[in-house]
């Protein structure tokens, strides 16, 4: 028997005991529900993504559904989630395969991976779990599980590693029950081949993984090389008309929160609120209050927010003409895609204001 075959048979026997199978997405298995949680779980953890996907499908039950759904009521459903590209690719794709293929997911690899948003290893899942066909899937897990079990040095973003990781991934991947290994393999990162702690004893491949017999776990996958994070500064402005009312602008598609709503911001350092007001809203305000400032961290740097309450007396009229600017009412709030951070802001102020 070769080493590949003997490897997934022992994956497959270990979960058919230990796997787990009352997933949401692995009820009603289908190429659309899949793929909704293949790129939910994407940077997202499991027990975050279940109810997430479980009203996602409540209110988008098929790809038509959400390829007619406006951009502010796929956001909405995101809001939380982060990674905000995902969502945004999820919509356009959702366009594409209703309108173009006829309703209907590609499952070849190559098919799958002209679609945005979705990578070869997506593409695996897809092709595996919903078409049970034989494709070889790269998460996050599975790297941690093949960089420790055949001792695969370095960082898995560089592209020699990558490619070694996905040699493996491929050379693995049985020719029986398709479905049942992508799961497995999934799971095993998951519950057993943890980042910290590895419970290498109950591990069906332990007595063959080169990092368990050299006790070296904690080198595999090799780290990203650190460096440390920019940190920038903005002053949102917490515009106020009444006790309900916000104003929230929509931000552009292109960029961080991209097509989220978002408070206006300002620089730290530009003078005059009261200028700002003037110019944007043809009124001065009757009264500024500094909240406490706060950091919010993206991958690639931190963002230190000072927040502002600006209460104003007149809502001037000219401000929605433009449709990328609303007044959002804290009493009835409208479904939209909303920044973390501005999430956290309007509770604050919900509270105050009662």
């Amino acid at each position: 028997m070769t080493h590949n075959s003997n490897f997934a048979n022992r994956i497959l026997t270990w979960y058919d005991t230990h796997g787990r199978k009352d997933l949401p997405w692995q009820q009603a298995i289908s190429p659309y529900r899949v793929w909704v949680s293949e790129i939910m779980l994407q940077q997202t953890q499991v027990s975050t993504v279940i109810p997430y996907f479980e009203r996602f499908m409540q209110r988008f039950p098929d790809v038509g559904a959400l390829a007619v759904a406006t951009q502010d009521d796929v956001l909405h459903h995101w809001t939380g989630l982060g990674y905000y590209a995902r969502a945004r690719n999820l919509h356009k794709t959702a366009d594409i395969v209703s309108s173009q293929l006829g309703g209907e997911f590609p499952l070849s690899i190559e098919g799958l991976c002209e679609l945005p948003g979705i990578g070869r290893s997506t593409a695996g899942a897809i092709r595996s779990i919903a078409g049970g066909q034989r494709a070889a899937i790269l998460d996050g897990n599975v790297k941690r599980v093949l960089a420790r079990h055949a001792a695969v040095e370095g960082w898995p973003g560089t592209g020699q590693v990558h490619a070694a990781l996905w040699d493996i991934a491929e050379e693995r991947t049985p020719d029986v029950r398709h479905a049942d290994y992508t799961q497995a393999m999934m799971d095993l990162g998951a519950t057993l081949c943890t980042r910290s702690k590895p419970r290498c004893g109950d591990c069906p491949v332990a007595i063959d993984c080169a990092a368990n017999q050299a006790g070296s776990q904690s080198m595999y996958p090799g780290k990203k090389p650190r460096k440390v994070l920019p940190v920038k500064t903005t002053r949102f402005l917490l515009v106020m008309h009444g006790e309900n009312e916000v104003l929230l602008e929509k931000r552009p598609n292109q960029g961080i929160w991209g097509g989220l709503w978002c408070f206006p911001e300002m620089d730290i350092d530009t003078a005059s609120i009261e200028a700002w007001c003037l110019d944007r809203l043809q009124t001065t305000p009757n009264a500024l209050q500094e909240l406490t400032p706060f950091r919010h961290t993206f991958s690639h740097y931190h963002l230190d927010i000072s927040p502002v309450l600006v209460s104003i007396e007149a809502a001037p009229e000219s401000i929605m003409e433009t449709g990328a600017r609303l007044w959002y009412n804290l009493r009835q709030p409208p479904s939209l895609g909303l920044a973390a951070p501005v999430v956290k802001l309007l509770k604050s102020i919900e509270q105050n204001s009662h």
